[in-house]
């Protein structure tokens, strides 16, 4: 038989149970800390880059 509790979340950031006014975080202060990590371009994805700072999709084919 499946368990039938709901299964409590927590907040990304700290591991408090997360609150209904702030989902997916438990307060306001996490939601701004990680506002704040986008602002500061905290979160990246990785991509390949040469020496002179282009990504390989920015380059243009010569041939």
């Amino acid at each position: 038989m499946p368990n039938s509790s709901p299964r409590v979340r927590s907040c990304p950031l700290c591991g408090k149970p997360r609150a209904d006014e702030f989902k997916p975080f438990c307060s306001r202060g996490c939601r701004d800390r990680d506002l704040n990590r986008w602002f500061d371009e905290g979160y990246r994805v990785p991509v390949d880059q040469s020496p002179d700072g282009t990504a390989d999709d920015d380059r243009f084919d010569d041939s």
